[in-house]
């Protein structure tokens, strides 16, 4: 089985306790249109998130 993810975007946000609820949202709401939406902390610097979004 081969999976094709493409990254459509990446930003990097200032942190929030509450961004994860936005990623869940976007993902439960926009999976049927092969989106996924990802969130990470920056190893760099932990006041900042990274934002990706996916074409699954």
């Amino acid at each position: 089985m081969e999976s094709n993810i493409e990254v459509l975007s990446t930003i990097k946000v200032k942190y929030s306790d509450d961004l994860y609820k936005i990623v869940d949202t976007l993902n439960r709401t926009l999976k049927k249109q092969d989106l996924m939406f990802g969130l990470a902390l920056n190893q760099e610097d932990n006041q900042e998130a990274i934002f990706t979004i996916y074409r699954t």
